[in-house]
């Protein structure tokens, strides 16, 4: 039986970008439907809980940053920001609230179909991971990744869906140096464009959850011109 297609919600007010992004995606075999107005944005999504958004920053009677924190709680499905900022401000405080991914305006409509897809599949197809890797131990650091839950000293660390894949991609290669391309190829479906600095951001959330200093990290080290490592033995000398 063949599967129904993706149901993608487009957030964004301009009428004539959404409706051109829309026929393009529905072009490309998924099903689309818009909402311009952001004060009926959240109620939707919570509502109809399509496989993906695509939410723009900049909107009438609601942004996008608030409609994200409002609904990451409620909805587990990718969400994928777009901004016309070229500044990483907006781009922080989204990734910090929840969002998967995002893309800069001018949108590239294959670059765009090229993320929705790499989010799609993620969510589709969760990482098949050996029993006996299903939670790791390093002092008194636990990452489980069946639960995707981590705690320190017993005490449950608030990770973003985003940040916990990367902890435990990082985590699962403890001791081995992994590149800004792997981690993307890994964590996104996509090569990294050498610009990007969504990992670079989740690294510093990251590193202080997991009681590490973010001035002089000793867990998760940035290998320069190569990429990160997670140290186990650093672990042990986490401070209660």
């Amino acid at each position: 039986m063949e599967q129904e297609a993706w149901q993608v919600l487009i957030v964004e007010d301009d009428q004539r970008l959404a409706e051109l992004t829309r026929d393009y995606l529905e072009a490309n075999g998924l099903r689309v439907s818009i909402e311009g107005n952001g004060a009926l944005a959240a109620a939707r999504i919570i509502n109809e809980k399509p496989d993906l958004v695509i939410l723009d920053l900049m909107l009438p009677g609601e942004d996008g940053l608030s409609i994200c924190r409002k609904v990451r709680d409620k909805f587990d499905g990718p969400i994928l920001m777009l901004t016309a900022r070229t500044d990483d401000t907006d781009q922080i405080l989204g990734l910090d609230l929840g969002a998967d991914d995002y893309v800069c305006k001018p949108v590239r409509p294959r670059l765009l179909l090229a993320r929705i897809q790499a989010l799609l599949r993620r969510s589709e197809a969760p990482e098949v991971v050996p029993e006996k890797q299903r939670r790791l131990q390093f002092g008194p650091l636990v990452v489980d990744n069946a639960l995707r839950e981590a705690w320190l000293h017993d005490s449950g660390i608030e990770l973003t869906s985003a940040e916990f894949d990367l902890l435990w991609l990082l985590v699962a290669n403890a001791g081995r140096i992994l590149s800004r391309e792997e981690i993307f190829t890994a964590l996104r479906g996509i090569g990294y464009d050498g610009q990007d600095r969504s990992i670079d951001v989740r690294i510093s959330r990251i590193r202080p959850k997991i009681g590490d200093d973010p001035e002089h990290p000793r867990l998760i080290k940035t290998i320069r011109s190569k990429g990160y490592l997670f140290v186990p033995e650093a672990c042990a000398d986490l401070s209660q």
